[in-house]
């Protein structure tokens, strides 16, 4: 990845929904971040309520012009019920609009999960963690925006 002249200001919406899952998520958000050269002062975490929320905050974020990336975190597993489609679709559907409406970078670290357990794997566990891999997506993602921007989509 080429080196970014000034890191973008990066807005991390969590969901508190499933928090101790989100918690991990965003602890390892902060990791990528900090790898990726982004400073606390540069980082603002927004909680919301569940995943269903991400999106609203997510297109205010954008909207407020103040961001280069945004990272969303949540955490939706399977019950009994449809409930789970609607939400995991809705927050997906509505984070990739934010991304395409504002051409900001959204780091996709939302879970769907069947189980607690698969949950755990990918929030820190055998399977890595997703908020780490979400924020590194996220400022890849900004840096190729900014390189667009400039003219100078090649490495």
């Amino acid at each position: 990845m080429a080196e970014r002249s000034t890191p973008p200001r990066v807005a991390v919406i969590v969901s508190r929904y499933n928090e101790l899952i989100t918690r991990r998520l965003l602890d390892g958000a902060r990791d990528a971040l900090r790898e990726g050269g982004v400073p606390e002062t540069h980082t603002d975490v927004i909680w919301v309520p569940g995943a269903f929320e991400l999106p609203v905050a997510a297109e205010a974020a954008a909207a407020s012009g103040r961001y280069g990336a945004i990272v969303a975190l949540g955490c939706v597993i399977r019950g009994e019920t449809a409930h789970f489609e609607f939400v995991a679709g809705e927050a997906t559907r509505g984070l990739g609009n934010v991304g395409l409406a504002h051409r900001i970078a959204v780091g996709f670290g939302v879970l769907t999960t069947d189980t607690q357990i698969q949950a755990q794997a990918r929030a820190g566990g055998a399977a890595g963690n997703k908020g780490y891999e979400a924020a590194a997506a996220a400022l890849q993602t900004a840096d190729v925006l900014q390189r667009l921007r400039r003219g100078t989509s090649r490495d």
